[in-house]
């Protein structure tokens, strides 16, 4: 029989250990000392503490996603409850459910000003779906079970403060609290079905564009693609799930995309958006029959003007949606569509090789973008594609890394994919990848790190040493903000402030603890990347690549082309 909880603490720890939660991330002190003491004698959860409280946020969205359930980060009063807004936002954007515990001044003392005191149900107001302050224990468990399941119900960030002196009140008589994430929705109405069939019925050529919404109805998006025979864009976050052993998707559309995306957007008479909330309105086509279903209605028309709406979950809509379509013998559009990809795909690849680079764009990007033959980003890439196992979780930092991975590595058997996808902040590579670790230590996780990123939260690297988190850090290391560089260029701007003087990163992980090695030659860039997968413990392999390296969009314009020439003249000269 277990002991008579005693304090607040305890009962917010016990109903989290009892809810599954298996870590808790964060930095200790002053009011959340009882909580954290309550976690030291709660066997079931383990205590992760990091160097920023932002990795503590990251690290607890990335584990909210990965799993569905609530993931749990901490700050104390005052600045340590600021430093988790960035990672706290990108749950939000993400659509993960959060639970932020957050410290504050004694009762007595909020409202006057007092040392590090902030409001923090008004700090957290945007960034929360639930925002209160716990002052006394009468008011559990209601606050504690309103903050995490107003967190699974609205898919988003619940922030639970507890004053100083409030953690280790007396909890005489308070029921622990349980919680359940929300049941599966409804499919959408046979009302707003009726229409949305006839759309493909009538249609010659229809496009699907499909997210993350829809990753748990895979098998159901699969057999509408096969029964429309219909090439499917993907999201970025979609490659998670969707991508592998799938022989209608044609990759990407946007800036990290290929032109094959356009074609099957810009081809076809009905685009069938499915649970996707693709931000990029000048990516989607005009003048087509545009059909929507997200369980959220919100999402409706947000993007661009929808002709039918279907409201409701994506595995119970398509499966009420399948019966009525009859499968189509007709596959020039989807035929035309998968042709541009394998091309697309072909012409990667020579890019990609490490050795040298073959056919007419090959070599002329090699005159221009990479005389001295350096490592080559794309190769990089691959080489980690290659040899990653089939079930490896990756993360990557906003900007370059995230465009290599996008083109170059497939989400294929069980992999998983994480990053700043809609916050699109820098840094979140290496503390998304703790949090995926953290929840697995024998399953292989990669970071796509770029050095810009790397280097903001540097001092979180020996958080995977303390904490025996084997993390594979794969760095990047152009010495750029590698996209900024490019915007700039193809704003015709030469490039200024993007050059970042670093330094050796793995002489800087041994000394951290981790393993290192450094990679500059191509010839040894396949070996080293086998070498880093194959360490037990957490690895850095600092690869030196072109700084110069395009990723060309799927459209380019002709004011693209004159402000890239331009920029790169401006360098020149410049430079001489």
């Amino acid at each position: 029989m277990r002991k008579q909880l005693s304090t607040i603490a305890e009962v917010v720890v016990r109903s989290l250990a009892d809810h599954g939660v298996a870590q808790v991330w964060g930095v200790v002190g002053d009011a959340l000392n009882p909580i954290t003491d309550a976690i030291r004698r709660e066997e079931r959860i383990e205590w992760i503490s990091v160097r920023h409280e932002e990795v503590a946020s990251f690290a607890a969205g990335a584990q909210a996603q990965l799993t569905g359930t609530i993931g749990v980060c901490m700050g104390t009063v005052g600045p340590g409850s600021i430093h988790l807004l960035n990672g706290l936002y990108d749950a939000k954007k993400s659509g993960a459910p959060v639970l932020a515990l957050c410290g504050q001044v004694p009762t007595a003392e909020m409202g006057t000003d007092y040392f590090q005191e902030v409001d923090n149900d008004r700090l957290f107001a945007d960034v929360s779906v639930f925002a209160h302050t716990l002052t006394s224990a009468a008011q559990l468990p209601h606050l504690l079970e309103e903050a995490v399941n107003t967190a699974y119900a609205r898919s988003g960030v619940a922030v639970l403060t507890l004053p100083g002196d409030v953690g280790s009140q007396a909890a005489d008589g308070v029921a622990v609290p349980g919680f359940s994430p929300p049941p599966r929705g409804a499919a959408a109405a046979p009302e707003q079905l009726a229409p949305a069939v006839a759309a493909l019925r009538g249609s010659t050529a229809c496009t699907l564009l499909v997210g993350c919404g829809a990753r748990e109805a895979r098998d159901e998006v699969l057999a509408l693609a096969e029964r429309l025979q219909s090439p499917m864009v993907l999201t970025l976050k979609a490659k998670d799930g969707l991508e592998g052993d799938n022989p209608n998707q044609v990759g990407q559309s946007g800036l990290i995309g290929n032109p094959a995306a356009a074609v099957a957007m810009d081809k076809c008479d009905v685009l069938f958006l499915i649970g996707t909330d693709f931000p990029y309105r000048e990516w989607y086509p005009e003048g087509k029959t545009v059909i929507q279903l997200d369980h959220d209605q919100a999402r409706i028309g947000r993007r661009v003007s929808v002709d039918h709406a279907l409201v409701g979950d994506a595995v119970a809509t398509l499966r009420d949606l399948l019966p009525q379509l009859t499968a189509r013998t007709d596959s020039d559009h989807l035929d035309t569509a998968l042709d541009a990809y394998h091309s697309w795909c072909e012409r990667q690849a020579t890019v990609a090789e490490p050795e040298k680079p073959h056919g007419l764009i090959g070599r002329v990007r090699g005159v221009f973008d990479n005389p001295d033959g350096r490592i080559r980003p794309e190769a990089l890439a691959v080489a980690v594609d290659r040899h990653a196992p089939a079930d490896a979780i990756f993360t990557s930092d906003t900007g370059m890394s995230t465009a290599w991975l996008a083109r170059f590595v497939t989400m294929s058997g069980t992999r998983r994919l994480l990053g700043s996808y809609n916050l699109g902040s820098m840094a979140n590579a290496l503390p998304q990848a703790m949090g995926a670790q953290a929840l697995d230590r024998r399953r292989k996780v990669v970071a796509f790190c770029g050095d810009g990123g790397l280097m903001m939260l540097l001092g979180d690297m020996r958080t995977a040493v303390t904490h025996g988190l084997p993390v594979v850090l794969i760095v990047f290391d152009n010495g750029r903000l590698g996209m900024v560089k490019l915007e700039q260029e193809q704003g015709g701007l030469p490039e200024f402030g993007t050059v970042l003087d670093n330094p050796d990163l793995a002489v800087v992980a041994t000394a951290m603890g981790l393993t290192g090695r450094r990679v500059e030659d191509v010839g040894d860039l396949d070996e080293a990347v086998v070498w880093a997968l194959q360490q037990s413990g957490p690895v850095l392999l600092d690869v030196v690549t072109n700084p110069d390296e395009i990723a060309i969009p799927p459209k380019v314009t002709l004011g693209d082309g004159w402000g890239f020439a331009i920029a790169k003249i401006q360098e020149s000269l410049e430079s001489r």
